[in-house]
């Protein structure tokens, strides 16, 4: 068969790569010069900057599954964070996959012994669990607020550790996503590492198009599919004015895009966010030790990662990155963020000089999710939701997450072997 995909989304990446291996004729058409939609990054100085707030869960069924992963040369979070408010900094993480934060998690202030008995006794209930069927589980219809306190963990830690940590996840750090996300990724967190690829997240969609091409896909950068007409024997694009007809057509476009294209009904809410990107010296040693630091008294920024301690190679010698980020739209302008970045940090490390700080690069992310809310996925829309021979590829119709969109690539070409 011969098919076409509009868009080279990871979905679409993974769709043509699963394709082309199988044996069919692949064309995919992406209108940036670029693939990879949401996941990009850019190179400048000998600094690496992703777009937007972005790491790998290695633990993801679907990254195990897709990618070569020693080829991605990941650095590591450790498994933890650090909590920040001013003049106060404490560790939280777990113990047995980094034992040198044992101590100062068992003596950690903010966090209550029975909320820490309570992550261990967590992590153990679910990793016996099939994360398919997580998502779709009990706790599908509770947000992360009601099930934490049903499961027994205190305010406090809800608020000091999981409302700003799940900020950066969900984009929300309120805790009105679906629990059922929470307890995925709790799952993933707990099961695998946090990284990013020495050529930044971009590497990911680089190496599924390098998949796909060696498997005799063709990625077509720099072209624009405006109409997508389904029929019962195949499909037809309008591809820059001209007209491709395919036995079939996956399109993994961004959710607005695919609405227009199909007339299916997509998610149209979004979830905005903003990320700087600072260079800082590397005798301001934070002793982050690779942990995320999370700030526990408010959102102004939600959490500051010091990435190039994680990937060395996201900076450049004598120098660190640290990445911030402001969850939603912002009206301040970046210089203005940056400065409630210096304040936040002084105020977390009043030993520290920041005067050197130096902002590199923003992101202002305006469509980073959709929203996740209790039920959310009863209103996605079925990849085979389109008239004809046309298959819909994205993470709008699994959840807002890598995984979520790599599975919807997965999904779509074993739709599309159906037809």
């Amino acid at each position: 068969m011969h098919i076409a995909i509009a868009g080279a989304g990871l979905g679409g990446l993974v769709a043509a790569a699963r394709l082309a291996e199988a044996g069919h004729d692949v064309t995919v058409f992406e209108e940036r010069d670029t693939v990879g939609g949401r996941v990009r990054s850019v190179h400048e100085g000998g600094f690496v900057f992703d777009r937007g707030y972005q790491v790998l869960f290695t633990g993801y069924p679907a990254v195990q599954r897709e990618l070569d992963l020693d080829a991605l040369d990941l650095g590591e979070f450790v498994a933890g964070a650090t909590l920040a408010r001013p003049n106060h900094r404490s560790t939280l993480a777990d113990p047995f996959r980094a034992p040198s934060t044992l101590v100062d998690t068992v003596l950690n202030p903010d966090i209550q012994v029975r909320d820490k008995l309570g992550t261990f006794r967590l992590q153990r209930e679910l990793s016996g669990r099939d994360p398919e069927t997580i998502l779709d589980g009990p706790t599908a219809d509770q947000t992360i607020e009601q099930y934490l306190a049903d499961q027994g963990f205190s305010r406090a830690y809800a608020e000091r550790f999981v409302a700003p940590f799940y900020g950066g996840i969900t984009l929300d750090r309120s805790l009105g996503t679906s629990a059922a996300v929470f307890e995925y990724t709790y799952k993933m967190l707990s099961e695998g590492a946090i990284g990013l690829p020495a050529e930044g997240m971009g590497a990911i969609p680089e190496q599924l198009a390098a998949r796909a091409e060696r498997a005799g896909a063709s990625i077509e950068r720099g072209t624009r599919v405006s109409v997508v007409d389904g029929h019962d024997d195949g499909a037809s694009l309008t591809v820059d004015g001209e007209t491709v007809d395919a036995d079939a057509a996956v399109v993994a476009t961004d959710p607005k895009t695919a609405g227009e294209l199909t007339g299916v009904s997509t998610p149209t809410e979004a979830k905005a966010c903003v990320t700087q990107h600072f260079a800082l010296p590397d005798h301001r040693n934070l002793r982050t030790d690779r942990r995320i630091v999370l700030n526990s008294a408010d959102d102004r920024p939600n959490t500051v990662s010091p990435s190039s301690a994680a990937q060395p190679t996201y900076a450049p010698d004598g120098q660190q990155l640290l990445v911030a980020n402001f969850l939603g739209t912002q009206a301040e302008s970046d210089e203005e963020l940056a400065e409630e970045v210096r304040d936040a940090l002084g105020s977390w490390y009043p030993e520290t000089r920041f005067d050197d700080l130096e902002l590199l690069h923003t992101d202002r992310v305006e469509f980073a999710q959709f929203p996740q809310p209790p039920g959310f996925r009863e209103d996605l829309p079925a990849p085979t939701a389109p008239e004809g021979n046309v298959v819909l590829a994205g993470d709008y119709t699994r959840w807002c997450s890598i995984q979520g969109a790599m599975e919807s690539g997965r999904v779509a070409a074993e739709e599309v072997e159906r037809l």
